[in-house]
């Protein structure tokens, strides 16, 4: 009576890991695809923070256009990616501080720091890096490639 109990039992496990491998196989992918989103992510934004520090050395480097987006393209392509986008261009924003009180934010050119009644001029770079993920497979309902933007901002020494 128990061997005729054991040989009705014996395909059980391989019937049960049949229904559960194709689950386990999706939710391996899915952690895969999350997984290289949050890394490109992460060097989006590592990229514009390069773009911005190589503008933000001074007054001269936060107009350099050219230099900025060669910063952020080499951080970004450093580590294996291509397609790093900058836009719009890096802008530099100029505040008149006095004792703590900042003035309203204008379009500057960054050339040169410019005067304040009292206090003195603040000048901040901006630069806006946009990456492209693609994932590895096709989907339902979600996107095969995503846009990934990030935005640093840091302040010009003068």
């Amino acid at each position: 009576m128990l061997k005729n109990l054991n040989s009705r039992q014996s395909g059980q496990s391989l019937l049960e890991l049949s229904f559960l491998l194709p689950f386990l196989l999706l939710l391996t992918v899915g952690i895969i695809e999350i997984g290289r989103y949050a890394y490109i992510s992460v060097l989006v934004g590592n990229a514009a923070r390069a773009g911005a520090a190589y503008g933000a050395q001074g007054l001269a480097q936060s107009v350099d256009v050219a230099g900025i987006t060669a910063a952020a393209n080499n951080d970004f392509q450093s580590n294996g990616y291509s397609g790093l986008q900058l836009s719009p261009a890096p802008t530099d924003t100029c505040q008149c501080d006095n004792l703590g009180t900042l003035t309203s934010a204008v379009s500057c050119t960054g050339s040169s720091a410019g005067t304040c009644s009292s206090g003195h001029w603040i000048v901040t770079l901006n630069v806006t890096a946009t990456g492209t993920f693609n994932s590895m497979f096709r989907y339902p309902g979600i996107p095969r490639s995503i846009t990934l933007t990030s935005t640093a901002k840091m302040r010009v020494t003068q």
